[in-house]
């Protein structure tokens, strides 16, 4: 079993990888920032605007590569602005940004101004299950990288795990937090371990050639066998690099978290430990334990979420995801997100969903999703961190946009709009101990916030009345975003019998 020690060297030595702005404890003595101004308990970290006073959030960029950006600082007025640090509480405020990250100082003179007068600011949310792209796709996406990186921004994604990791990546994590490239900043696995390893020797080696690369996690995925799992983790855990996402079936969730696994995705294995063990032999396994649905004993999930706590590991569980493949293809097709696919993707997501209607009735379907929202709701109450990610792009998981069904699951679980905007804010930044860097709005740290017309409070389908993006600093009105997004759709045209 991984010791609470070995949990530390493994996190630490993620958030060494992480790239990410250094917090000020970080920073040798002489460069390390002046201390923000006390405020009494419960206060905001600026004070309020009726009050006299403003607080200062600014942004400057020095990348000749970004067009649009203002050298002297951004300023947004009047904003109600909930930080993830008040609770459920807005804060009228003025946020000042300047080097990428939001300060406690008077904006400049020439600072450019936006006014955010009625409307609703919250932290850029997390894709805590994200495939960049690799290679080229058809014709009509060339640029097709490009595109996703943009529609997880234009989405207010500003953070993204990479879980489909390829060499390539560990340069675009480093011109993304250059601000050389428009998108999420990036937390990038390997090329994933799976049936493909046979060997323990070859496992081992491949784990320490990846933690010598410079990736930030390496991603499990299925067909491990058992031994070589274990040399995986045992060597992972020696290397003090983090191991994530499938359960190894020849393993299970249990003993994948007795070996340190930090983060279990898709909620992959949980259904499985809901059922005698004698029905885990001669099935024919279907999505996540689908199969399964009609025969878990719920009386064993406490048992399940007690390994879950005392491994420290979190869920991501990409439950929009399960709802494409169980759902309906012309309500698939029909989302107004289908624009933003490439044909060949559209073709091959429908024939995806198709395929799998074999392995659901309407029933069946709505017994294994209904089980899941019990098991994310349980698992969230229980203290267990559950962090925001669709898995996108996938079927029908149209970057970006997904993340915005992904909350809406989240509420549908039993968390209120809060807690659902927590999973993909305030919970990432601190289970990989980056809480004083991003997920929330305060000073000194990564200037990443939506502007929302409407109240995500009280309505959480709100998070989708985008009026702009800022990422790292950059400032993004809804008119680039509209103008971005209209390039994509036009690329994309083609005849309506494309699927």
């Amino acid at each position: 079993m991984k010791t609470p020690h070995s949990r530390v060297r493994c996190l630490a030595g993620a958030r060494d990888r992480l790239r990410l702005r250094p917090s000020h404890t970080d920073l040798p003595m002489e460069q390390t920032p002046r201390p923000f101004p006390l405020v009494r308990a419960g206060a905001p970290f600026g004070v309020c605007s009726m009050r006299g006073h403003f607080l200062a959030l600014s942004v400057m960029f020095c990348v000749a590569t970004y067009p649009a950006l203002h050298a002297d600082g951004t300023v947004i007025r009047n904003a109600q602005v909930l930080t993830m640090l008040d609770g459920p509480e807005y804060r009228q405020m003025d946020l000042v940004v300047r080097d990428g990250v939001f300060v406690n100082e008077p904006p400049t003179a020439n600072a450019k101004v936006i006014d955010a007068s009625s409307k609703f600011v919250i932290p850029g949310l997390t894709e805590m299950h994200a495939h960049v792209p690799v290679v080229r796709f058809d014709q009509g996406a060339e640029r097709y990288r490009e595109d996703v990186l943009f529609l997880w921004v234009a989405n207010g994604v500003t953070l993204a795990r990479g879980m489909m990791g390829h060499p390539s990546h560990l340069e675009l994590r480093e011109a993304l937090e250059a601000n050389e490239i428009l998108g999420p900043r990036l937390i990038t696995s390997g090329p994933s371990f799976s049936g493909r390893d046979r060997t323990v020797d070859g496992a081992s080696s491949r784990v320490r050639e990846q933690r010598a690369a410079g990736y930030d996690l390496l991603k499990i995925h299925p067909g491990l066998p058992a031994e070589v799992f274990h040399a995986v983790a045992s060597t992972a855990n020696d290397e003090g690099i983090e191991f994530s996402g499938h359960v190894t079936g020849a393993v299970g969730l249990v003993a994948s978290l007795e070996a340190g696994q930090r983060t279990i995705d898709h909620l992959d294995g949980f259904v499985e430990t809901l059922v005698e063990p004698a029905l885990l032999s001669n099935r024919n396994p279907s999505w996540f334990g689908a199969d399964l649905a009609y025969e878990a004993d719920e009386t064993r999930i406490e048992a399940t979420l007690d390994a879950l706590l005392e491994s420290g590991a979190a869920l991501v569980p990409t439950e929009t995801l399960l709802e494409n493949v169980a759902g309906s293809l012309t309500e698939l097709q029909s989302r107004d997100e289908y624009d933003y696919l490439p044909p060949n993707l559209r073709t091959g997501y429908s024939n995806a969903v198709r395929g799998s209607a074999n392995a659901f009735t309407p029933d069946s379907a709505k017994t294994f999703l209904d089980l899941r929202k019990r098991l994310i709701g349980a698992a969230f109450r229980a203290g267990v961190p559950v962090l925001l990610g669709s898995d996108s792009p996938q079927i029908f998981n149209v970057p970006g946009f997904s993340i915005h069904h992904e909350l809406q699951a989240m509420v549908e679980a039993g968390l209120n709009p809060f807690e659902a905007i927590a999973t993909g804010t305030t919970a990432p930044a601190e289970f990989y101990g980056q809480d004083e860097m991003w997920g929330s709005i305060a000073p000194g740290r990564s200037a990443d916030l939506i502007v929302l017309r409407d109240d995500p409070l009280a309505d959480l389908g709100n998070t989708r009345s985008i009026e702009a993006v800022m990422v790292r600093g950059r400032y993004l009105s809804r008119e680039e975003l509209d103008a971005g997004l209209a390039d994509i759709r036009e690329r994309y045209r083609s005849p309506p019998d494309d699927a």
